[in-house]
């Protein structure tokens, strides 16, 4: 590839316009244009999450993303943010199972001062041996934090519990333990191997000219990061074998005054043809106040404040639960009736008037979760480094409207009626209290 390559996603009648721009090495370049918006919302996406980390270098995608914030060769941690705060910007970002995103807003006319500061931290951080050690403490009490938020927290052990050992089952902060034994040495390999421009996929949208963009990106990534031609990385591709998942119980004990608890099993991988079937199912169970979980767990016998239904889909996995807090008195019954209904719907009890709200309330969550520059951005951005597809909204809708009450009951008794996996956190020292 000797030029960069633009192509059109979506045109303003299917939803854009939506474009892409392939450059010589390999860096993918969306833009979503939102006449009438005046911000902007500027991600760069690196295609690298804690599933890809060998378990000595657990938590270095997470440290990593820390260390950007601390420095540069042109700006030192105080005037990276305070570029930002200094026109009323925000800029953060986020580590996940399979990528690192660091994004921006902030009004259209300065959109050059976010792809400037933000593309100088992905090519030319420091890593300062200083910064590094400095920012350990940090991270620990980032782990320390969460491990105090125990709704939160549960999370993370009932992955551990359904996924083991494996990337997938491993806290995406790492722990301790592995963050005090991350090397300098460890964490610049780290950034050299991962922070590749055919690995990136910087994305746009707002009020926004997609030549403009292109320019902008195209100059503050080889002002610094002269490289090769190459082709974009593909989509991470879905495995030949699932990753492994295990089942039982598991009881945390906290002396907290609510307990909590995450039923789950494994779910469906990302693009399974299956997933819009998996949403409304997900309304009809507990998606809303309406749910067959919240009328009666919460409205009928009052038994917690809260209970929802979840789920996660990855390239090679998933999961589906249903989470629940409540006073440890009332554990036992409130995973009674849970278990009841999922029993009932998994043996095909769920009611045409189910299947219209569950659907009614997954067009609705598709609709008003595009309403602003943040979410625009990061669905185009998923469409590219993840998905590989970029369906328009009609076309979402319309896969939404084609699901049958045959296609939610099959799903139902597939995913309900398998292994389940119990994590239970609070103050229980006897772990018969849930067993069947």
């Amino acid at each position: 590839m000797t030029r960069a390559i633009t192509s059109t996603l979506l045109s303003p009648e299917e939803g854009g316009p939506v474009k892409r721009t392939v450059l010589p090495s390999g860096l993918r370049v969306l833009s979503q244009s939102v006449p009438g918006f005046r911000s902007v919302t500027f991600g760069v996406w690196v295609g690298v999450g804690s599933r890809d980390e060998p378990v000595h270098l657990s938590g270095a995608t997470h440290f990593l993303e820390h260390l950007l914030f601390k420095g540069t060769e042109r700006r030192d941690a105080m005037e990276i943010s305070a570029s930002l705060d200094a026109v009323g910007g925000e800029m953060n970002a986020f580590t996940g199972k399979e990528y690192t995103c660091y994004y921006a807003r902030v009004l259209d006319s300065d959109l050059p001062l976010a792809v400037d500061v933000i593309c100088d931290m992905i090519t030319s951080a420091t890593l300062t041996e200083a910064d590094i050690e400095s920012e350990r403490d940090v991270i620990d009490e980032e782990i320390a934090m969460h491990a105090d938020e125990t709704s939160d927290h549960i999370h993370d052990l009932f992955a551990e519990q359904l996924w083991g050992e494996t990337p997938l089952g491993r806290s995406i902060t790492g722990t301790p333990e592995s963050v005090a034994g991350l090397t300098p040495r460890q964490v610049r390999g780290w950034y050299r191997r991962r922070y590749l421009p055919e690995n990136i996929v910087v994305s746009v949208a707002g009020n926004v000219e997609h030549s403009d963009v292109v320019r902008l990106v195209r100059k503050a990534f080889e002002r610094h990061w002269m490289t090769a031609e190459a082709e974009p990385a593909p989509v991470r591709p879905e495995a030949k074998r699932r990753v492994p998942t295990y089942g039982g119980v598991e009881v945390h004990y906290r002396d907290v005054e609510q307990a909590h608890l995450v039923l789950g099993m494994p779910g469906l991988v990302r693009n399974d043809e299956r997933r819009y079937a998996a949403g409304v199912l997900h309304g009809i169970v507990g998606g809303g106040m309406s749910s067959r979980l919240f009328q009666e767990v919460r409205e009928k016998r009052g038994l917690a404040y809260s209970v929802f239904t979840f789920g996660s889909a990855y390239a090679d996995s998933g999961m589906v639960g249903v989470y629940a807090g409540c006073l440890p008195k009332k554990a036992p019954e409130v995973l009674e009736v849970v278990r009841a209904e999922l029993a009932n719907i998994a043996d095909g009890n769920i009611t045409p008037d189910e299947l219209l709200r569950g659907k009614g309330q997954m067009r609705g969550s598709v609709v008003m979760g595009l309403e602003d520059t943040g979410a625009k951005m990061t669905r185009i951005a998923k469409a590219e480094l993840v998905y590989g597809e970029l369906p328009t909204v009609d076309q979402i809708l319309h896969r939404i409207d084609t699901v049958t009450l045959d296609d939610v009951t099959t799903l139902a008794a597939d995913l309900y009626a398998g292994a389940q996996t119990l994590t239970v956190m609070g103050p229980f020292k006897d772990k018969t209290l849930f067993t069947v």
